[in-house]
């Protein structure tokens, strides 16, 4: 009975010959597009993969630029500390030393794109600075910046280290 079921089951189309080679085209067409769907799937999938390891690549020496240059600034630390320590006591060679070192260094920092935050004399802004004291004083307006006691700085307008600074506040009165 089962064998009969199978027979059955199978069925003979007969169809026109025009018929039958538009259907033979087009099973050849999607097998033909099958294989370069599975192409085009295999080229995005190493595409992916490469992407990937390039972008690892990229964040792994991201730094690369800046690291030597900041090579290059511990090299004249190292030669100024150098002299220092070989007893040349011209303290004023020393200091313009030192003073060329910080240039270079603030100069690299602004080609990439740091800045200082102007704080002293400014009005207090937690955006830019961090309160760390307070002091009263008469002759400026309340929340004015009167010290500065650590530098902040912004990187492309974005803070990355707030200043830290002493901060005026109205006199208290006493009574009595």
């Amino acid at each position: 009975m089962e064998e009969h079921k199978e027979k059955q089951e199978e069925k003979i189309v007969t169809l026109k010959e025009s018929e039958y080679l538009k259907l033979k085209e087009e099973a050849d067409k999607a097998k033909e597009y099958w294989d370069r769907l599975l192409r085009l799937q295999a080229d995005f999938e190493n595409t992916r993969k490469r992407l990937e390891r390039e972008k690892q690549d990229f964040v792994k020496f991201a730094n690369e630029g800046i690291i030597l240059e900041l090579l290059n600034i511990l090299d004249d630390l190292e030669r100024i500390v150098e002299l220092a320590e070989a007893k040349h006591e011209d303290l004023a060679g020393f200091l313009k030393g030192v003073e060329m070192i910080l240039a270079h260094l603030y100069g690299m920092l602004k080609e990439h794109g740091v800045t200082p935050i102007e704080a002293q004399g400014k009005i207090f802004d937690p955006h830019y600075h961090e309160a760390l004291m307070q002091t009263e004083n008469k002759d400026l307006p309340e929340h004015t910046i009167v010290e500065e006691l650590q530098k902040g700085y912004l990187l492309n307008d974005r803070v990355i280290r707030t200043a830290k600074v002493k901060v005026s506040k109205k006199q208290e009165v006493k009574n009595g």
